[in-house]
């Protein structure tokens, strides 16, 4: 742990004022309580590697290695010893705002032919990124390549290939969302798509905008889609209303959850039904930007509720749903990624909605989280400057 961080977990944990701080959420949001009034951080953390921008990591069930996204096009490998290496072929992607290289997840086993073995040599990949369109336009796009590793930790992305795009390509930076997920079954590829800070095309059933779409693993839409009869893009959409959608994670018991970032206040857990209306840009539990009031998810029960809403924000990043051993007491809960707090915030179940259980203070924001092969917790510092997004390891205290 570095004297930074261990300084400022000691400050929150003996400072009233800290804690007051880092439990800023509204009590109407189910927020209950910082990592000092539970007992202190029951983790340390250690820095194993640096990055460029980084945006989201994947980690190979089989080699225990992991692929990480930096923003402005990179694809970095990181071997389970440590050793780190690099992935050429990547996509041309439109750098600037939010936009970039973002997501990537291994294909589950149903998609991967048999290619399980000691190396990641022959391991389906999927992309995604923000793609330039005609004029000042761009959009995000997902793909799916295969994996030519002639050396462990040197690999080319083969075959990569667009399997969806959003639809339509508009101006701006922001709100690509583009997180991506297979069902537990390995069946149907989740992408969230943002609403690209335009507001109504998230309720336009004629655009794949502010949507989460529901697709075969080669980018398809799946059959039994609520709008299954219904014209392209519109046969995507597996739910509408969204936002700016940064989590996507199926639960134990199979049910899909999406964690997404509101205006000013309004971040919010959902829990995602097929057909469901989640509001926005209708109703939030957050106001504009230039201070416009926004009417709140209880003046329409027509709509979609959140299951857990933030103001003032956390600014999330990423969540798992954690089923590991080391930290049993986080057993069958959200730990989020979070910019505003920054650090982690953990969020309970409770039924369909969901109760703050917690918030870990850390040094600098977090952008992605993903649950390691032996349940520890592996962290991506969201760093703008060359080699200063870390990658953290969190493993317990004792």
């Amino acid at each position: 742990m570095t004297k930074k961080l261990a300084s400022r977990l000691f400050l929150v944990a003996v400072s009233p004022v800290a804690i007051a701080l880092a439990s800023c959420g509204s009590a109407a949001s189910g927020d209950k309580a910082s990592a000092a009034a539970t007992g202190g951080t029951p983790f340390k953390v250690a820095q194993v590697a640096s990055f460029d921008e980084p945006w989201a990591m994947d980690i190979d069930k089989a080699t225990g290695a992991m692929i990480v996204t930096e923003k402005k096009g990179k694809i970095r490998l990181r071997l389970a010893d440590g050793t780190m290496g690099e992935v050429s072929g990547g996509p041309t992607v439109a750098y600037g705002g939010q936009g970039g290289l973002g997501d990537v997840i291994f294909a589950p086993p149903q998609v991967q032919s048999g290619q399980t073995g000691k190396t990641l040599d022959g391991r389906v990949v999927y992309l995604s990124w923000a793609e330039a369109g005609d004029g000042d336009t761009r959009g995000a796009a997902v793909g799916k390549g295969t994996l030519s590793c002639p050396q462990p930790a040197s690999c080319a992305l083969q075959g990569l290939n667009v399997i969806w795009r959003q639809v339509p390509k508009v101006s701006g930076e922001g709100h690509y969302s583009h997180r991506l997920v297979f069902s537990p079954d390995g069946k149907y590829l989740f992408v969230s798509s943002g609403e690209r800070q335009k507001f109504t095309p998230a309720q336009d059933l004629g655009t794949n905008l502010g949507k989460i779409v529901r697709l075969l693993p080669d980018g398809t839409p799946a059959p039994g889609n609520p709008y299954a009869d219904k014209p392209a893009p519109t046969n995507q959409i597996w739910s509408y209303g969204h936002r700016n959608v940064l989590g996507l994670v199926f639960d134990d018991k199979g049910q899909l959850w999406d964690l997404e970032h509101g205006p000013a206040g309004g971040d919010e857990i959902n829990l995602v039904k097929p057909g469901q209306n989640y509001g926005w840009p209708l109703v939030s539990d957050g106001d504009n930007y230039d201070g416009k009031p926004i009417p709140r998810h209880k003046t329409r029960p027509d709509l979609a509720a959140p299951a857990i809403s933030w103001n003032p924000v956390i600014a999330p990043g990423d969540f798992i749903f954690y089923t590991g051993q080391p930290f049993p007491q986080w057993q069958g809960q959200f730990l989020i990624a979070s910019f505003s707090v920054p650090g982690l915030v953990r969020v309970r179940i409770d039924g369909e909605k969901a109760v703050e259980e917690a918030r870990y203070p850390l040094d600098n924001r977090i952008r992605e989280i993903q649950q390691g092969l032996d349940g520890s917790v592996w962290l991506l510092e969201d760093g703008p400057a060359p080699d200063s997004g870390h990658l953290l390891h969190l493993t317990p205290n004792s």
